[in-house]
């Protein structure tokens, strides 16, 4: 899936959240074309016709316009009738029956990505807990998308033949057991243990399946294979142990992983039990050798 593909299901996930949270009748939304100074109506949510589907909001234009440009929540209590933005999509909004409005942008390394709307079909104001509400929705998709960003440009820097993965004498914890050379290949390992703590974080699928494949290719291209019945880790104790051999304690795993200390520690317990190992040191090891990390 298409990073714009993507950024749409997060917009569509936002605008039914942000429903429920302020119990608007209305929300639309959409992203800001790449390269162009306009972003695109195509996400609703309680609409009752067309007039705003496809829309074109060019950047300084309307009340999303507005956001857009200024990079910050706009609203107007009645739409039509504001003299706090320009006009030129009344009659899309009109023929809607829209009158109080607002319009979240959704901003991502000083960019703004994306706009959510809000809207009532009565003229009255939006209070500060709608608002806060909206921001919030807002901020949900911002977090999604830096979490797409950020795995998109590791897979690019971590797909095997990338990274500088000599061949010799390993100096670190896996050294005889295969498991690469110098420091080419702790960028590798680096790699390996970022994509899998994204990887649950990802919402779209097709991504987050390709996140795991490539981990797989950079954890069994240089590992030496056990003889015997091959070792399976489940996806969370693989994730868990990818942090331990980077040098995470037990609570700062938790911590990005987004889980308890507790939960760690089982998880840790359950592959070094599956890897027949004492320590934590020896469940690296073992799991190096058997082609589960790099």
């Amino acid at each position: 899936m298409a990073a714009d593909a993507a950024g749409t299901v997060e917009i569509r996930g936002a605008l039914a959240r942000l429903r429920r949270a302020t119990g608007l009748p209305v929300a639309f939304g959409g992203l800001v074309e790449p390269g162009r100074q306009r972003m695109r109506i195509s996400e609703f949510s309680g609409a009752a016709g067309l007039a705003l589907r496809g829309l074109a909001v060019t950047s300084g234009n309307g009340l999303g316009g507005k956001a857009v440009a200024l990079a910050r929540p706009c609203a107007v209590t009645d739409y039509s009738l504001s003299r706090q933005i320009s006009h030129e999509y009344d009659a899309a909004v009109a023929e809607e029956g829209l009158r109080s409005v607002l319009a979240i942008p959704v901003v991502v390394r000083r960019r703004v990505r994306g706009v959510l709307y809000g809207a009532l079909r009565t003229a009255q104001p939006l209070g500060d807990r709608t608002l806060t509400a909206a921001v919030q929705a807002a901020r949900d998709v911002e977090q999604a998308l830096v979490v797409g960003d950020e795995a998109r440009d590791l897979l690019t820097a971590a797909r095997p033949g990338t990274a500088s993965a000599g061949s010799g004498a390993d100096t670190g914890p896996g050294a005889g057991a295969g498991a690469g050379a110098g420091a080419g290949w702790e960028q590798v390992r680096e790699a390996h243990t970022a994509l899998r703590a994204l990887a649950p974080r990802i919402a779209d699928p097709a991504l987050r399946a390709e996140l795991l494949e490539v981990c797989g290719l950079l954890a069994s291209g240089p590992a030496e294979r056990s003889a015997g019945q091959p070792v399976a880790l489940a996806p969370r104790e693989l994730d868990v142990l990818a942090w331990v051999a980077a040098g995470a304690t037990n609570a700062a795993a938790a911590e990005r992983l987004g889980l308890r200390p507790e939960t760690v520690k089982g998880y840790l317990r359950s592959a070094m039990r599956r890897l027949g190992a004492r320590t934590r040191g020896e469940a690296v090891v073992a799991a190096r050798r058997a082609g589960l990390l790099p």
